[in-house]
Parts: structure tokens; C-alpha cells; sequence
């Protein structure tokens, strides 16, 4: 598939077959494609946690569900994905990057980053595997873990201290869904969003 109809053709996918499984060949292309994102000064602090067994998908879904939440078609659908990916930042591994001899950052202070890279550069690796979805006949959709959730899902995953999961990902061969309703606000026109030289004129 050329390049700009993988583009195209992304959107958030939110209902699966589940009786078709990821083949293991597209989750490693998936996964690879995933690291090659950027990242600042090369320090790839992003670490991937696949769930692609029953087991581990009921209880991603346990414990990211909040008490009370009613069911709903969004949840039943995107609970029927083979495949779930929690992509996390670790904040360290930059911390330690940029105070080695060649970056020079020695107090490790996070006020020197102007925006938090690690999360950039791990939604930088969600991206290639949204589009590498596309370019495999896959749907996927990239969605948020509610913060009051986020210590029970590192309780039963053993998610390390140091990790941050940025979101979370469903993958899997598309079943018909329902298109967005936020997709009635239309896309912005490019000449709406994109200033050439300067912000503003006036």
C-alpha cells in the first residue's frame, strides 16, 4: 500500500473479529516498526507490553475499567481485539542519556526539557504501529487509561516503577463499527492550521 493511503486510510477502529488472531509475523513487524520511531538522543526509553491471550486481555480490561463504568457498544466492541498493546515511557532512561559526557546534563533535572519526550517520542511509536495496522489490512485504536485505574493495571501487569503507560492500543482485524460522531466536526482545512513565516500578519 503506497504510503499516503496508509495515511488516508487510518482512523480508530473500535469493533474486531475475535475469532481472527494477529498472525505472529505481523505482531513482530508491528512491534519492530514501533522502534524506529525517533527518539532524543537515541534513548528509546519506551518499553511495549503485548496481550494477545485471553487471559491477559480480560484482565487488562479488569483492571483498567473504572467501578460502575455502564456497558456500552464502544466497550464491547474494543473488548473483542485479539491483540492489546500498552506502550509506556520510562523518563529515567532520558534523565540518564542526557547526563552522559556527551550531553552534559549532570543533575538530571526534568525542568531542562521543555515538553516531556519520552511521552512524545513513545505516542512517535504508537503512531508506526497505528500505520503499520493499516498497511497490514489491521484496525487499531490508540484510547487512554483512566488515571484512577492506573495502579491497579500496574498491580496486575508488574509494570516497573520507572514505566508510564501512555495510552493503550486494540489490534485487530476490523468488524463493521460505528464511525465516530466527533467526525461531524469535519477535518480543519490545511490553510487553517498552517502559518507560513509568521503566526499572524495582523
Amino acid at each position: 500500500m503506497e504510503f499516503g493511503e496508509v495515511v488516508r486510510k487510518r482512523r480508530m477502529v473500535r469493533n474486531y473479529d475475535p475469532d481472527r488472531p494477529v498472525p505472529a509475523e505481523v505482531v513482530d513487524r508491528l512491534l519492530g516498526h514501533a522502534t524506529r520511531a525517533p527518539s532524543a538522543g537515541f534513548s528509546q526509553g519506551w518499553g511495549f507490553l503485548v496481550l494477545d491471550e485471553p487471559a491477559d486481555r480480560d484482565a487488562f480490561w479488569a483492571s483498567t475499567t473504572p467501578p460502575g463504568w455502564a456497558p456500552s457498544g464502544w466497550l464491547d466492541g474494543m473488548r473483542r481485539a485479539p491483540m492489546i498493546v500498552v506502550p509506556h515511557s520510562n523518563r529515567s532512561a532520558y534523565l540518564d542519556r542526557y547526563a552522559e559526557p556527551d550531553k552534559g546534563w549532570t543533575d538530571r533535572d526534568p525542568a531542562r526539557w521543555p515538553v516531556p519526550y519520552w511521552d512524545i517520542d513513545t505516542g512517535m511509536a504508537s503512531l508506526l504501529m497505528l500505520l503499520t495496522a493499516v498497511d497490514e489490512g489491521l484496525g487499531a485504536c490508540f484510547f487512554g487509561i483512566p488515571p484512577e485505574c492506573l495502579d491497579g493495571f500496574r498491580e496486575a501487569f508488574g509494570v516497573p516503577p520507572e514505566f508510564t503507560p501512555i495510552g493503550a492500543l486494540t489490534v485487530g482485524y476490523r468488524a463493521p463499527d460505528r464511525r465516530s460522531p466527533s467526525l461531524k466536526r469535519g477535518r480543519r482545512p490545511v490553510d487553517q492550521v498552517v502559518h507560513r513565516g509568521r503566526w499572524s500578519r495582523n
